[in-house]
């Protein structure tokens, strides 16, 4: 279970630090922007979770590993894309737009599981609603917080329910648990995140809002 989790935690780390990258060159920033986009994707809903369940520091102020490949990502994928002659096309633009759904899609995943597994290793007495609650905002606390400060509102409040998603990978996760092996009940929970955000994509799942006439 602790080689899953590693590579979970990887896979999360770069998949959040792409979408944030690719966030910050979609909205024109400079390569500071795109570099700190990139990392507070990559690390924010860890540092939130971490401060819910009690744990201070935050792990990723302890330990920088996660935030040092999150630059690397960050700073490569910014590399590419600047020296790259057809950035004005828009094969260029679909390309961006299908990268950050996919990195945006597997890191949702990534992270909703790991913050109901970080919490369970931490903290096991927790109950089901701080379980619950730790894995969707571990899921989605570093895109809020990146479209926050990118000056955006949230992805997460307006389309393809998104938050819906990694709720229902997490109640996945705590129910299975109960019946599988850890690490089958973790793969499963995170391929239901996953699936649920490209059928919400591929048909258009929303939740209901209301729009003013203007």
């Amino acid at each position: 279970m602790d080689g899953l989790f590693l590579v979970m935690e990887l896979v999360g780390t770069v998949a959040f630090a792409v979408s944030g990258a690719i966030k910050g060159v979609q909205r024109e920033l400079d390569l500071f922007g795109v570099i700190i986009l990139g990392v507070v994707t990559a690390v924010g809903g860890g540092v939130v979770r971490d401060l819910v369940i009690g744990r201070t520091p935050p792990l990723a102020f302890c330990d920088p590993q996660y935030v040092l490949i999150a630059i690397t990502v960050s700073l490569l994928l910014f590399l590419v894309l600047y020296i790259g002659a057809f950035r004005a096309s828009q094969t260029f633009r679909r390309l961006l737009a299908w990268l950050l759904t996919a990195a945006d899609t597997v890191g949702l995943a990534a992270f909703t599981v790991l913050g109901i597994e970080s919490t369970l290793r931490f903290a096991p007495e927790s109950g089901v609603t701080v379980l619950l609650f730790v894995g969707v905002i571990s899921g989605i606390g570093g895109g809020i917080l990146s479209d926050s400060l990118s000056g955006s509102v949230p992805h997460v409040f307006k389309k393809h329910i998104y938050a819906v998603a990694s709720l229902a990978g997490a109640v996945t996760l705590l129910l299975l648990m109960r019946v599988l092996p850890r690490a089958a009940a973790t793969l499963i929970a995170f391929f239901v995140v996953i699936a649920l955000r490209l059928c919400a994509i591929r048909f258009r799942w929303n939740l209901p809002r209301i729009k003013l006439e203007q």
